[in-house]
């Protein structure tokens, strides 16, 4: 297991802050998407509760999502990404295109998270060419389908074997192992069963060698376990999926409440080293 990814060192958690500059994110859509100001003080604010990266993006990924122009999301995301670089902070640029990554790179962003794992056009080989480190997330689908009765033969098998063959394909792209991150994708092409069951097991997926990301945060299987609330009101179930990652060694930890998440992981740090 590489001991950094991006300059973070791997022997603590790491919080990612989500920056949506979107209007149509199933979280926090519009929030901060009228102006670049809105966003880049959201990140900030970020920052200050304890984010190590700031996790920028210009096109929604939520179920249905419709895709947006590469003009559209160039002119959200470019501005936010350089305040926030310039500011000195980590900033990943959540996209799954491959100009959108170059020049986001070019504008300061030091990680390219990509949904599809570097499978879209141009994609891996921009990331190679780049030498950027990247995050690979497991998708079934697409945004508009992927929430349409999603199967596996097995689940924690399929996923651990999707992101193995796309941190391969990585390596013949010319990053380094140190370079990659993964990330099971829950609730993208997920039920419930198929989430809880990628949590639970989130050792297996570690096994590969790399860092793991988990994203767990406000995503809709919080209330089938509980009850029908709004996105913001899912913070507790968000952190309960999370320690469980944490307890199993995932290290960094996509979320939209960084003070609670902090607080959280701090608290469960101080037990596990209390005598």
């Amino acid at each position: 297991m590489p001991q950094h990814f991006a300059g973070l060192p791997l022997d603590r958690p790491h919080i990612m802050g989500i920056v949506n500059v979107t209007p149509d994110s199933f979280s926090d859509g519009g929030q901060f998407a009228g102006s670049a100001a809105a966003a880049i003080d959201h990140g900030l604010a970020m920052a200050e509760q304890g984010a190590s990266i700031l996790d920028v993006g210009g096109e929604s990924t939520r179920p249905g999502a419709d895709p947006v122009t590469l003009a559209e999301e160039l002119k959200r995301v470019l501005p936010v990404v350089e305040a926030l670089a310039n500011a000195g902070h980590c900033v990943s640029i959540d996209t799954r295109h491959a100009e959108v990554m170059r020049q986001a790179v070019s504008a300061g962003a030091r990680i390219i998270n990509d949904v599809t794992a570097l499978q879209g056009p141009n994609s891996l080989r921009v990331a190679g060419e780049l030498q950027c480190p990247v995050i690979l997330m497991h998708m079934q689908g697409t945004p508009q389908t992927m929430q349409h009765a999603p199967s596996y033969d097995d689940v924690v098998g399929d996923v651990r074997a999707f992101l193995a063959q796309r941190a391969q394909a990585c390596l013949e792209a010319g990053l380094g192992a140190d370079q990659i991150c993964l990330d099971p994708g829950i609730g993208f092409g997920k039920t419930l069963a198929h989430n809880l069951s990628l949590l639970k097991h989130t050792s297996t997926l570690l096994g590969l060698g790399y860092p793991l990301l988990v994203g767990a945060s406000r995503k809709s299987f919080i209330t089938k376990l509980d009850r029908q609330v709004g996105a913001d009101q899912r913070e507790a179930g968000t952190l309960a999926a999370h320690l469980a990652g944490l307890q199993a060694g995932a290290q960094i930890f996509r979320v939209h409440d960084v003070g609670a998440a902090r607080q959280g992981f701090a608290v469960w740090q101080a037990i596990q080293s209390a005598d």
